[in-house]
């Protein structure tokens, strides 16, 4: 009895730690992805961050985008820019995969296998991205934004913690 508990406890601790999240777009079936990350928008005066997730697809990858809306004509549209570390940029063509609901304005973007072995390699610096919708008073912000990579808006000099999410190295694991 006394041997069962911990390794049952071990089992189900490690199955905790293995656990992957999914995405689903459309209804699809549900695609492997990373966790979803918090990236910091300092020009985006409604909330100032942007979920971002990668998954992985048959015929390369998914880069799923979303960003709380005051109203449901805002949208993310038009190209996205995915600046990486080493300098290199991985640009997406809108293919007009969109969802609005609860307050947030979602697009996904595609990527080829040969990006996605880039992304693989390389962590993600930033993406450009533009957000269009009817301006109104007291409306949606506008225009071009840029997220960044960072954990956190605000740290010391002092500190060395990483600052920024392993993005590489979570997409190699799907």
């Amino acid at each position: 009895m006394n041997i069962k508990l911990p390794l049952f406890v071990l089992l189900f601790i490690s199955t905790i730690a293995t656990a992957q999240q999914t995405m689903i777009v459309n209804g699809s079936k549900p695609f492997p992805a990373t966790q979803e990350y918090t990236f910091i928008c300092e020009k985006y005066a409604y909330t100032g961050e942007t979920k971002v997730q990668i998954a992985k697809t048959e015929k390369g990858g998914i880069l799923k985008l979303s960003i709380a809306a005051a109203n449901d004509k805002a949208r993310i549209s038009g190209g996205v820019y995915v600046d990486l570390a080493n300098g290199d940029v991985i640009p997406c063509v809108d293919k007009n995969v969109k969802e609005s609901a609860d307050g947030k304005t979602t697009s996904y973007y595609y990527f080829t296998p040969a990006e996605m072995l880039k992304l693989k390699k390389t962590d993600i610096k930033s993406i450009r991205f533009i957000i269009a919708g009817g301006s109104n008073t007291f409306g949606n912000q506008t225009g071009y934004f840029t997220t960044v990579n960072k954990m956190e808006y605000f740290s010391t000099a002092y500190d060395t913690s990483k600052k920024s999410y392993d993005t590489a190295k979570e997409i190699s694991t799907l």
